[in-house]
C-alpha cells in the first residue's frame, strides 16, 4: 500500500509544480508528454482532455476552476486525496485499507466513473470552440 501513496503522492508533486495550461487542456506537455493527437486527427478533445489541467487546478486550489475544466479530471484528483488520507490513516491505525475497500461494490463504483468520464467528455467537447 505504500507504494500506491509514493505513487500518488508523485504524481500531486508533478501537478503542483506545473502551471496550468489557461487553453483547460495541453498541461501534460510541460512534463515533457507529446500534444494529444485527437484534436489534430479528429477535430474533438479527447476523453480525458483537461485530465492534467483539472488536476493542476485543484492542487493550485482553484477548486471551482478545476471542475468547469475537466469534472472527471477534479474528482480522479479528490479520490487521490482521499486514498492518500486513507491510507495514512489505516496505516498508523495498522488496519488493512485493501480489507476494508475489499467489500465495496465496485462494479457500480466503475459503472460510475465511466459515466462521470463519459459526461465530461460530452462538456469538453460542448466547451471546445470556447478558448480551446
Amino acid at each position: 500500500m505504500s507504494v500506491a501513496v509514493v505513487a500518488v503522492v508523485a504524481v500531486f508533486v508533478a501537478l503542483a509544480m506545473v502551471d496550468p495550461d489557461p487553453r483547460g487542456h495541453g498541461t501534460h506537455e510541460q512534463l515533457g508528454l507529446e500534444p494529444c493527437g485527437w484534436p489534430v486527427l479528429y477535430g474533438v478533445p479527447c476523453p480525458t482532455c483537461g485530465v492534467t489541467t483539472a488536476g493542476s487546478l485543484l492542487l493550485h486550489l482553484r477548486v471551482l476552476t478545476a471542475f468547469e475544466t475537466q469534472p472527471f479530471g477534479a474528482v480522479l484528483t479528490l479520490a487521490g486525496f482521499a486514498f492518500v488520507l486513507a491510507a495514512l490513516w489505516h496505516m498508523a491505525k495498522r488496519e488493512s485499507l485493501i480489507a476494508r475497500i475489499a467489500g465495496w461494490r465496485w462494479g457500480w463504483i466503475a459503472l460510475a466513473g465511466v459515466a462521470l468520464l463519459l459526461a465530461s467528455w460530452a462538456w469538453v467537447r460542448a466547451r471546445w470552440g470556447v478558448g480551446g
